[in-house]
């Protein structure tokens, strides 16, 4: 340290000029492999037996069209037709608590960036010191108070790219987040369709019970009547009361699976079951759409969130590879100091650099730069993984899709087996070929199929809703729609 000269200020404001620029020089060389992202998939279908079924040219009208090669276009649920769908998903979207969460997290992944990205600037302090010395000059001791003060900058070179790759990783992370978001957004919206559908189904099921149940205590009490006359044996009665004890125990599975899916739909608005209840979803206020979007398997790992979520986390895992890799190389650092100290001393500078480096790290250094390459390695078997599933869920759900339209045509066939069998004994009761219990039996036998319609119904439009989620939900840009939401009135 010198005592400084006013002429040497401009010299150490060059000087720090230098250390900033300088890093535009070095900004090249950057150690560890450049992340590239992993190829799509080639194969062009999912399942070609189930595709080719759904687009059979002598199909049913009732089965559903799939146009192969169509992204889905905006939000996926507004093809089902339904205006209290859009308002409660509508309120979903503002007002789920994953989603909070999940936008927090975003917030903290890009602050954890900008605080890696801030060791790439010149680091400036601020130092003081105070206190008492005593000097001995042989012939004289002297005490005198003192003091330093001023401010310090330092800067790391980065010339191997550490920090860059740490920066690179953060992004990398906070990418992950995002994606995260899109995948719990996905997530919610597709809870939303698949609890209201319940809700739906379970209202439905109820009614038709509830009339299955009311034809069986006509039953009963017509049988009990009879053997008033003597035409009935106590078997018939047990019977009827057997049946209609049995059409009972259907009541309450259906009215719990009702009340469940309504509590279900409060807690994903945001809301206590006591604070918010549901509209009464009806089936008749859903439509199935004729034509249903599937995307190709290269389009799907572009735009399911979490292979996106995978592919992030890889990109991490190749940037970690850098850092762990500048680790081994040398650092170089430049500082500077402009102190005003005193009593009677006056202005001190400073301009140092530094060279510092590993030579024998008991080999930590090379272990830790092993192990992320073996992350690398774990995190790319898991980024095909989630490929290969998301390619075999979509797979299960067409088949599914396919299967639902055989169950359909299946169960219309027996409602109408069944109303036709109904029709034929009224008639035969009206000129009286049949009697009143043959004609209960076949209400009964109606409700049950219209019953087993109902569910047959449920599940082509629970699946429907499955195919748009395992293809992605066309969620990209989730957090800039829940944002748009927000600001509606």
């Amino acid at each position: 340290m010198k005592l400084i000269r006013p002429s040497l200020l401009e010299r150490i404001a060059r000087t720090l000029m230098l250390a900033c620029a300088t890093p535009v020089l070095l900004s090249a060389c950057m150690v560890g492999p450049d992340f590239e992202r992993p190829a799509a998939p080639t194969s062009q279908h999912y399942d070609a037996r189930a595709e080719q079924q759904l687009n059979a040219p002598n199909k049913s009208a009732d089965v559903p069209h799939v146009d192969l090669g169509k992204r889905v276009d905006g939000n996926w649920w507004l093809a089902l037709g339904s205006a209290k769908l859009d308002t409660v998903m509508h309120k979903a979207i503002v007002g789920n608590l994953d989603l909070e969460a999940a936008d927090a997290t975003i917030a903290q992944a890009n602050e954890a960036v900008a605080s890696a990205a801030g060791g790439l600037r010149p680091q400036v302090g601020f130092g003081a010191q105070g206190g008492r010395q005593r000097a001995n000059y042989g012939y004289d001791n002297t005490t005198s108070n003192f003091y330093s003060v001023g401010p310090q900058v330092s800067f790391d070179f980065d010339i191997f790219g550490g920090t860059k790759r740490l920066v690179e990783e953060r992004a990398a992370l906070a990418e992950l987040q995002q994606h995260r978001f899109d995948a719990a957004y996905l997530t919610v919206t597709g809870d939303v369709a698949t609890e209201a559908l319940q809700l739906a189904s379970a209202r439905a099921q109820i009614d038709a019970v509830q009339i299955l149940i009311a034809d069986d205590q006509k039953n009963l009490e017509l049988v009990r009547t009879a053997h008033q006359h003597g035409s009935t044996t106590q078997v018939d009665i047990a019977l009827a009361t057997t049946q209609l004890a049995q059409d009972e125990t259907l009541l309450p599975p259906l009215a719990q699976q009702r009340d469940v899916a309504r509590h279900a739909l409060s807690i994903l608005v945001g809301k206590s079951p006591g604070e918010w209840v549901a509209p009464d979803f009806d089936l008749s206020d859903f439509t199935l759409p004729e034509d249903i979007p599937v995307s190709l398997p290269s389009d799907l790992a572009r735009d399911r969130p979490d292979i996106l979520e995978a592919e992030a986390q890889l990109h991490a895992a190749s940037a970690a590879i850098g850092v762990a890799t500048a680790d081994m190389y040398p650092h170089l650092q430049l500082s500077a100091s402009l102190t005003q100290a005193g009593p009677g001393i006056g202005t001190l500078w400073g301009v140092a650099a530094g060279l510092t480096g590993p030579i024998y790290e008991g080999g930590r250094l090379k272990a830790n730069r092993r192990g992320s390459i073996d992350g690398y390695k774990a995190s790319f078997a898991d980024y095909q993984q989630t490929v290969i599933k998301a390619l075999g869920q979509v797979a299960d759900v067409l088949q599914a899709i396919n299967h639902d339209s055989e169950e359909y045509t299946a169960q219309e066939r027996a409602l109408s087996a069944a109303e036709q069998s109904l029709l034929l004994d009224r008639k035969g009761y009206q000129v009286g070929e049949i009697g009143v219990l043959g004609v209960l039996d076949a209400e009964r036998a109606y409700e049950r199929a219209l019953i087993g319609q109902i569910q047959a119904k449920t599940a082509r439009y629970l699946d429907t809703v499955q195919l748009s989620v395992a293809l992605g939900g066309h969620s990209n840009g989730a957090f800039e729609q829940r944002v748009a939401y927000r600001e509606k009135p």
